[in-house]
């Protein structure tokens, strides 16, 4: 129950602070609504603990026996987050909120996590900080994945009912627009470490 206790508490303190998924489902819940985020949301809450069952049971060793497949990922996952940044910067509120622009689908979500760095180290530490090769490593990792799958419920639920709740004190058009920049700006921020590491390695 100790060690329960220590993964869950891991799980969340990781999954609550500020990275990709949480800004964007803020911003989903501040433009979007509660309602139609939930395929959002579930993508993430069950997209992630597949992740981290498919890293505990296999595909790391892919990823050691293949480094560039994982540097390709990085820098493809850093190009789309890029991108999302954009478009959630340049979009004006009334476009959002009309038919032009759709919250992420669960399918979206769930493998949105193959391209999230904060994702990637979550789901690779875990692994290497809980568990043993002293016991059944394939039921070590689904425990692993069921815990993370509460706490990101509850971490993922804590940012999308506060994004929901930040919509009644930006009533104009204009506060709408500069929250949008402003987690744009944090998304981009969220993954200025990866940037930093990429440019270190290949234009240093």
């Amino acid at each position: 129950m100790e060690l329960y206790l220590a993964i869950f508490l891991f799980g969340l303190s990781a999954g609550i602070t500020p990275g990709p998924n949480n800004i964007m489902l803020m911003t989903s819940g501040m433009n979007f609504g509660i309602k139609k985020s939930i395929p959002h949301i579930l993508g993430v809450c069950i997209g992630f603990p597949v992740m981290v069952i498919l890293i505990g049971l296999g595909f790391s060793i892919i990823f050691e026996q293949f480094p560039i497949l994982h540097e390709v990922i990085k820098i493809l996952g850093l190009a789309y987050l890029l991108f999302l940044s954009w478009l959630i910067a340049s979009a004006s509120p009334d476009k959002l909120e009309g038919k032009k622009s759709k919250p992420f689908t669960f399918l979206q979500a769930a493998l949105f996590q193959w391209v999230n760095p904060k994702a990637w180290v979550i789901a690779t530490s875990s692994i290497s900080a809980y568990t043993t090769l002293a016991d059944n490593i394939y039921w070590q990792v689904l425990v692993i994945a069921g815990i993370f799958f509460f706490a990101a419920v509850i971490s993922s639920s804590t940012w999308l009912v506060f994004g929901r709740g930040i919509k009644q004190f930006l009533q104009s058009p204009k506060q709408q627009r500069m929250f949008n920049i402003s987690m744009a700006l944090l998304l981009v921020a969220s993954v200025f470490p990866v940037i930093q590491q990429l440019y270190q390695q290949y234009l240093a």
